[in-house]
């Protein structure tokens, strides 16, 4: 579905370069949930940018559905975010003041949805992560774990080809967590495509089909998670998973 080749990204300052990513080559396939992981400024993160068509790569190239993206223009980009990549941020990107309802119906109504379309849209997808009931709730009234999970209805509701997750447990306490990763787990049961950029190793071992590990912008290691975490390997990766696991 997607494929990035010899994919990297450079960042400028007046003094210096940065290279995010270096020299990228991956796959992501219909159906599959990588969980992507690695320390703070690994690259993980950019690399979700990229994906998304947030972030412009500099060198390489990325294929959606076999088509090339090199003539994408800012345009292209756009549509290309509104139809086929779902992204639920770590901050949830809620407009606070908005019922849970109004949060899903806006973002259909700017898809070209009917008002009546949209009010029924949102309605099952507030169903879908759990949240029925409370279509009257305002958005910043709700806990950590349902302001998430009304975001990733907000992303499903956009009927999107790729689900993307920038570290979606990260600002939930720990209570929280346990319902977020239940429904991630019953989407990646549904055949979703999903790319987590996740600390939650536990969860990535139990739904994941592919782990991948960064350093420096580099994918040091890709693996299903039983390999992944037998791996001889992972002695390059023990530090890191002991803060994590």
């Amino acid at each position: 579905m997607i494929v990035l080749q010899n994919i990297s990204k450079y960042y400028y300052t007046d003094t210096s370069v940065t290279q995010a990513l270096r020299k990228i080559n991956l796959e992501f396939k219909i159906g599959e949930f990588v969980a992507i992981t690695g320390e703070s400024g690994s690259g993980k993160s950019t690399l979700l940018n990229v994906i998304s068509g947030m972030d412009a790569f500099d060198d390489g190239e990325m294929f959606f559905c076999g088509e090339p993206t090199f003539q994408y223009d800012a345009a292209d980009w756009e549509n290309f975010r509104r139809n086929e990549i779902g992204f639920v941020f770590q901050n949830y990107s809620l407009i606070g003041h908005y019922t849970t309802l109004e949060n899903i119906k806006s973002a259909l109504l700017i898809m070209g949805y009917q008002e009546e379309e949209a009010a029924r849209q949102a309605v099952t997808y507030l169903e879908k992560v759990g949240l029925k009931g409370m279509e009257k709730q305002r958005a910043s009234e709700l806990s950590s774990g349902q302001k998430q999970r009304l975001s990733i209805a907000r992303a499903l509701a956009m009927n999107p080809e790729v689900m993307l997750f920038d570290e979606p447990t990260s600002a939930l306490d720990p209570e929280m967590v346990g319902e977020v990763l239940d429904l991630m787990k019953e989407l990646a049961e549904d055949g979703m495509t999903m790319v987590a950029v996740t600390h939650e190793m536990g969860f990535a071992r139990e739904v994941g089909t592919r782990v991948l590990f960064m350093d420096e912008g580099v994918v040091l290691e890709q693996n299903t998670p039983y390999e992944f975490f037998s791996s001889p390997q992972m002695d390059r990766t023990k530090e890191f998973l002991s803060k994590v696991l």
